[in-house]
């Protein structure tokens, strides 16, 4: 039995110039606002504090802006740059250290990561600069880039020791192609793994301490996160109760339709809260602890081994950030669609809180590059989010379409757009708001 048509009618009325309140969906701020320091729009939806639940109309929290316009991630690096004393974080990273230090052969902290800029300084400062012993683990991407797989060999050569987890191929395409159908999240299966994956091995390994990298508020968590260095538990722990969902579908329906089972889905679980608590699990974000420079760490990882890619990533103007996953171009894509938010968006802003390039330079990227379609690697990744019926027919006859193709995307594209953010005319989709539109006063790169 079918259960995901190939087409669904798309009623372009809501897109029209002159609709006066346009619908917001998702749960967005219907009033686009740009933040008056950087690039980002109050569209952007924080991380979900549970991943779990997610389904097709799930709300979003947005980033928050203040009274002023600014957003909360300028305003934790305005603290960054003027109100932290690092040298006292750094004395409490190395009091943390030194009460999870051993030196009878064991490993004493976890860090994850792809073997990108952030992966080695992280592992490298903790290794040589802090004396620890970390275990490094990674979660495969969907698909390596070839200087993705060569970085992580190269983070693994630098000295350290990994465990690559590679989940089953089958079952982690088929909830790809269902995150995408459902919710237009084509990386949420990786997400899974992202953050379940060290408190897991947290709880295998029996290693409480565990390192992520830049903390979260400085994406734009809510501001008062930033005192805090610890993730989120809800982000790794499994509760009673807790409804589970994968793909934007509940488990009863993996399991009734997909013909999943428990194994199947095991990996990608969230952890039980008494295995935490028996282990003593915490997950600490090492930028609480340093001054994390995402470009500065980029200078640094090169020294040990790190290459950026040969050629710029598709949607924005960088080339070290993000590089290991030929379907990360189709995230940010697909972040654009749904928020009007590019990579070359998130970058700029970035690279402007950091007082790398100024505003006015960033407004000119995000209009050159934001909502590049990522053609690059398009055929192999809809080759990815193709469930052939003669490799896997359970599962491909609940498509109408199994295949996955360039019209089938352009149709899923129109699905997700919020009119509130995109008006159709004359033939053709358009942006609503774009910071562009905005009068942009030129100001002086800052430094510090």
């Amino acid at each position: 039995m079918e259960k995901f048509s190939r087409h669904v009618d798309v009623n372009l009325s809501p897109y029209d110039p002159g609709i006066p309140s346009p619908e917001a969906r998702y749960g967005l701020p219907r009033e686009v606002q740009f933040c008056k320091r950087c690039v980002i729009s109050n569209q952007r939806p924080n991380a979900a504090p549970s991943e779990f639940d997610l389904e097709t109309e799930s709300r979003k929290a947005a980033i928050h802006f203040d009274e002023e316009g600014v957003c909360d991630a300028c305003r934790v690096w305005e603290d960054k740059h003027e109100n932290i004393d690092w040298a006292d974080r750094e004395r409490e990273l190395r009091d943390l250290c030194d009460r999870h230090r051993r030196n009878d052969g064991c490993y004493d902290c976890i860090v994850p990561g792809s073997g990108g800029k952030d992966s080695f300084v992280q592992a490298h400062a903790l290794k040589h600069q802090f004396g620890m012993h970390p275990l490094t683990i990674t979660w495969a991407p969907h698909v390596y880039t070839d200087w993705g797989w060569k970085n992580l060999q190269a983070w693994i050569h630098a000295g350290f020791d990994n465990i690559l987890v590679t989940p089953n191929g089958r079952i982690h395409r088929l909830l790809t192609r269902l995150a995408f159908e459902t919710m237009f999240h084509p990386f949420q299966p990786f997400v899974f793994g992202q953050k379940v994956l060290p408190a897991r091995f947290s709880v295998q390994y029996d290693i409480p301490l565990v390192f992520l990298g830049d903390h979260g508020s400085e994406w734009g968590l809510p501001r008062k996160m930033a005192k805090d260095p610890l993730q989120r538990p809800e982000n790794y722990i499994m509760k009673p109760g807790d409804e589970i969902r994968l793909g934007g579908i509940s488990m009863s329906d993996l399991k009734d339709d997909f013909n999943l089972t428990d194994n199947d889905l095991q990996i990608y679980m969230p952890v039980e809260q008494e295995e935490v608590e028996r282990v003593g699990t915490q997950v600490h974000q090492l930028g609480y602890y340093l001054k994390w420079h995402p470009q500065g760490n980029y200078y640094s990882a090169v020294e040990h081994g790190f290459r950026p890619s040969p050629e710029r990533t598709p949607g924005t103007y960088s080339k070290y950030s993000s590089i290991d996953d030929k379907i990360d171009d189709f995230n940010f894509y697909t972040y654009y669609v749904k928020f009007g938010i590019g990579r070359a968006t998130y970058d700029a802003a970035q690279e402007i809180r950091a007082r790398d390039i100024t505003r006015e330079e960033g407004v000119a990227l995000v209009r050159r590059f934001d909502g590049e379609f990522p053609k690059r690697f398009a055929d192999e990744v809809f080759e990815y989010l193709s469930l052939p019926t003669e490799e896997i027919p359970e599962i491909s006859g609940m498509f109408e379409q199994s295949t996955m193709d360039r019209a089938y995307f352009d149709h899923l594209v129109d699905r997700f757009r919020s009119p509130h953010l995109w008006r159709y005319e004359n033939g053709a989709w358009a942006l609503r708001h774009a910071v562009w539109h905005e009068e942009v006063v030129p100001t002086a790169r800052r430094t510090g």
